[in-house]
This record gives C-alpha cells, sequence and structure tokens, in this order.
C-alpha cells in the first residue's frame, strides 16, 4: 500500500519580479497578490510518501537554518522549524523517515535538512536514519558551483551530507537501488543542471514532484520562468515535454512553492494552454 501526503515546510516572502522572470507585473499580478515590497507569499511544501514499512520525505523546505539577519534578507516567515511539525501532525518525527529525495540541494529546498538556528552554534544535521537520495550531476554542481548561483548552496549542508555516508547518487536514466523499480526519476538542467524529477504511480496515473521545473499553478503557463533559472529557454522546453507527459498520461504533479495549490493533475484547452485540474490544497494520506 502506498499513500502520499503534502506536508508544509517555513514560508517565504520573496520579490515577485525575481519570481516571474522577464514576464511583467501586469501579467504575474492577476495570478498572486504582493505586499508593499513587491514580494509574495510561496510555501516551501515538502511530499511525504509511506509505503510498506519505510517513509520517504522529498525535499525538506527552506527550514529554520539561518540567523535573523539572513532570514530577514530571503524572507523566512516562521522562527520555528515548520517542517518538524508537520512530521509531527503526520504522526512522525525526522527520526522516523527512512529516504530523503532532494530534488537540489538550493537553501530553500534542503535548508529543513538542517537544525534551527541557535546563537554560537553550527548547525547539525537531522534525520540520521535516512539515506539521502540526489541527482549525481547536480551533486557535483553543488560541491563546486558556479558564480550565477553560488549563494544558493548550503557549505556546510554539503559537508555534512558528505561526511554523513548515507548519500545516494543517481545518474541519468538509472533507478534508485534503495527505491527500487517502482520510482522513476528524470532530470532537468532548466532551473539548475542536473535538478532531479521524482516520479510514483497511484491507480489513475503518476505522481510527479517537479521542483523549481514548475515551482507552482503560475508556472504552468508555458513562456512563464524564473529569474532564478539558468538556462530559461533549455526550462521551457523541458517543461512542454513533462506537460504533454503528464497530460498524455493522467498525471498528477505536487507544487512546492505554490500557496494556495498542493497537488493538481495538468490539462491543455483548446488554445494550447496548460492548467491545473482538480486542484487541491494540502492534502492528507491520498491512498493506493
Amino acid at each position: 500500500m502506498r499513500t502520499f501526503t503534502t506536508l508544509e515546510g517555513n514560508s517565504q516572502r520573496l520579490d515577485g519580479g525575481a519570481m516571474f522572470g522577464n514576464a511583467p507585473k501586469a501579467l504575474w499580478s492577476r495570478w498572486v497578490d504582493t505586499d508593499e515590497q513587491n514580494r509574495i507569499a510561496l510555501s516551501c511544501r515538502a511530499l511525504l510518501v509511506q509505503e510498506d514499512d519505510r517513509n520517504i520525505l522529498i525535499e525538506t523546505g527552506i527550514g529554520a537554518f539561518f540567523s535573523p539577519q539572513m532570514k530577514e534578507r530571503y524572507g523566512v516567515v516562521e522562527d520555528n522549524h515548520v517542517l518538524l511539525d508537520s512530521l509531527k501532525e503526520a504522526g512522525l518525527s525526522h527520526t522516523d523517515i527512512n529516504v530523503v529525495v532532494l530534488t537540489h540541494l538550493h537553501f530553500d529546498h534542503a535548508g529543513g535538512l538542517l537544525t534551527a538556528w541557535e546563537e554560537g552554534k553550527e548547525p547539525e544535521l537531522l534525520f540520521p536514519n535516512a539515506t539521502f537520495i540526489i541527482g549525481e550531476r547536480h551533486w557535483a554542481r553543488a560541491r563546486r558551483p558556479h558564480p550565477r548561483d553560488q549563494a544558493s548552496f548550503i557549505p556546510q549542508l554539503i559537508n555534512l551530507l558528505n561526511a554523513s555516508g548515507r548519500v545516494e547518487l543517481i545518474r541519468d536514466g538509472q533507478q534508485s537501488p534503495t527505491l527500487g523499480k517502482d520510482w522513476r526519476f528524470s532530470f532537468s538542467d532548466g532551473h539548475t543542471p542536473g535538478l532531479m524529477l521524482p516520479e510514483f504511480n497511484m491507480p489513475d496515473g503518476p505522481v510527479v514532484f517537479p521542483g523549481d521545473l514548475i515551482p507552482g499553478a503560475p508556472w504552468l503557463h508555458l513562456p512563464i520562468t524564473m529569474g532564478y533559472d539558468r538556462f530559461p529557454e533549455t526550462l521551457i522546453e523541458e517543461k512542454e515535454a513533462l506537460l504533454n507527459d503528464m497530460v498524455a498520461r493522467n498525471g498528477r504533479l505536487v507544487f512546492t512553492h505554490d500557496r494556495d495549490i498542493a497537488v493538481a493533475y495538468v490539462e491543455r484547452d483548446e488554445k494550447g494552454r496548460y492548467t491545473a485540474r482538480q486542484a487541491q490544497g494540502n492534502v492528507r494520506k491520498v491512498a493506493m
């Protein structure tokens, strides 16, 4: 039996222009509201998949590892480690997680692996019983980042993961020895080289966690990309391929950054535009 549950992590408020790349505010303001600083509200959502006797967590959100100064700079809203509270509501702690799958290692997707900030204390790695599954090419990127996205990585986290001895690297086209043949991984380079998209099946079709390839429902619009994306034209082509596949296979996407929509099917209208179908907020134990 397999179930999945969406889990909220710490939320953010980031500049709307940065989140919508070269799209004008007159367009993207139809989809989201801004505050007085032109920031939009974003979730940092994770996905808990429970199957047989193991608990699998896809992403960990931004967490609470930032110092107060950095927390303010990056618009992190809560002081506490929200993901740990969400796990507790699901009847688990971080020690109960057997596998953590990371689409990529940018701080707003992997920072939740670390303990909350305490003055004068170095962060520690949570999830002591988990195998950490990461794309091999992105792991190489994280260890030697380009100056363009160097600030998106957490050097202490990379060192702690490496020292844990529990990192499992997935090459393009390979399966995970830990998760087995029931899990599929595809890869994207538009947002960051080697971003990994985990996929598992439910009775009515596949479920894909696209990470920052499609961070929320507004980014279903094909030309819309983020200012943070390394290769926007590549991303658009990758996004179109994924969306066509989801339409063909009746697939669902889990949105990590969408404040209101956690899970949705994808459909294509008569004009060729992709939209969210049967959109849901956070879901609890959708069962196989």
